[in-house]
């Protein structure tokens, strides 16, 4: 089970126009990122509180769900609702104008919307394993060049296309339409032999590499094999749906083989508008194998390959979802060392005396969110709600939650040893990895 995959599609009323980010003093803007499981992470300021956002092209608006006990004051504050993908259909929120946004040293908008989210349930930050407070879509790309270095984890705004141009010299460049204020991109889709032109959101919120929605395929037959799965969390609710691979995906000049597709049920986007004619998404597992510049100005996306490319599209086999939980403090043993001084003779002499001490240590804790029903780690006896306690015989505590999902993606008879607590109990399980969806190919 892939953790997360954050596609988050909203569906708002007829809303003012803001003014827009400037790129204060200078041509450019340079923006670091943390990039966590594909997903692009951005500090963001907020009439002065410092926060963390997820940066989504695929999203329209402003979003903050959540605060991590910090306080913002917002201006002009009125209620309203709106609609998102998964299973229910209204949220309740705040609509904040004319807020001053600045990230990085000199990329700010002081007319910034943004829209509120008030149901407590919706906190993506344990799925993470840092804090996150929200999402900035749209308006972080609409009035200038932005390039996604994957591998440098920096963004760079460019004043204007000039900036720029000399550059692009070396990217392959593709047409984008802006549509409700996304960009939507054709590639082929090859789910066995034939190649379909399909109409694709690029979406970078999104950490797999291709959604496809079946109900707006003709004639869609699902490749074999595939599993039900959980694949991530809207606003309004889980999605759920199915994943397996396709034999291709054609982005301009570039290949792709045997990509990682999930396909959402139809109840997850029934509440949906979509575009005229999508097909479903591209996501950051294809992204992040370039360095990418959005030119919504221009209506261009450029690529250029980076190291990432030719990685295989690895999957979470384990059928784990693991969560991060809190945080404890832990005491590890430190072997010090001591000089003990001695004179002899008039001359100093230094001899070693070992010691001992406990440094306490704050060390993130971790529990299992779901384990997919016949998976290996549901035949290894692991459940929902189990705390970890070790992997491979090291303490929990000394992994990032990017660690462990790196390790859940490992090759086939891969065998992961865990040491859970449940109710007080504390067993050993081992965990054999295998690929439950192998593109096969039907001759």
């Amino acid at each position: 089970m892939n953790f997360m995959s954050l596609l988050f599609l909203f569906v708002f009323a007829t809303f003012k126009g803001q003014q827009g980010f400037e790129v204060i003093d200078g041509k450019k803007s340079t923006i670091k990122f943390k990039l966590i499981n594909n997903l692009i992470f951005i500090p963001v300021n907020i009439n002065g509180t410092e926060l963390t956002f997820l940066l989504d092209s695929g999203v329209n608006e402003t979003i903050l769900f959540s605060l991590e006990n910090k306080s913002v004051n917002f201006n002009n504050v009125e209620k309203i609702k709106f609609s998102g993908l998964g299973e229910s259909q209204d949220i309740e929120g705040l609509k904040a104008d004319k807020n001053t946004l600045t990230i990085g040293k000199n990329y700010k908008d002081s007319h910034h919307t943004i829209y509120v989210i008030l149901n407590e349930n919706i906190n993506f930050s344990s799925h993470i394993g840092i804090p996150v407070n929200g999402i900035l879509g749209y308006h972080f790309f609409k009035d200038h060049p932005i390039e996604i270095d994957y591998i440098q984890k920096k963004i760079t705004v460019y004043q204007d296309q000039n900036a720029i141009a000399k550059k692009l010299r070396k990217y392959e460049e593709l047409p984008i339409t802006i549509e409700g204020n996304k960009p939507y991109i054709i590639a082929d889709v090859e789910m066995t032999h034939l190649r379909n032109p399909s109409k694709l959101l690029v979406d970078s919120g999104n950490s797999d590499a291709i959604w496809l929605f079946p109900k707006l395929i003709s004639d869609f037959v699902y490749n074999r094999p595939n599993i039900d799965d959980y694949l991530g969390q809207g606003f309004n609710g889980d999605i759920f749906g199915k994943r397996s691979r396709i034999h291709r995906l054609y982005l301009g000049n570039f290949t792709f083989e045997k990509p990682l597709t999930a396909m959402p049920d139809e109840y997850s986007i029934q509440h949906l508008s979509l575009v005229p004619d999508r097909k479903g998404s591209i996501g950051s597992d294809i992204l992040r194998r370039f360095t990418v510049v959005f030119n919504y100005p221009e209506k261009k996306i450029y690529f250029r390959k980076n190291r990432n490319y030719d990685e295989p599209f690895l999957f979470n086999s384990s059928g784990l979802d693991i969560m991060h939980d809190g945080m404890s403090w832990e005491k590890d043993l430190v072997r010090i060392e001591t000089k003990k001084k001695e004179s002899i003779e008039s001359i100093n002499v230094y001899s070693a005396e070992e010691g001992f001490r406990y440094n306490f240590v704050l060390r993130p804790t971790y529990s299992v969110a779901g384990c997919r029903k016949d998976s290996p780690c549901y035949i290894a006896g692991i459940r929902k709600g189990d705390k970890i306690i070790s992997i491979n015989n090291k303490n929990v505590g000394n992994f990032t939650l990017q660690k462990i999902n790196d390790l859940l993606k490992n090759e086939d008879g891969t065998i992961l040893h865990f040491r859970i607590e449940r109710e007080g109990a504390t067993t050993d399980h081992s965990v054999i990895l295998k690929d439950p969806i192998p593109y096969q190919d039907e001759n």
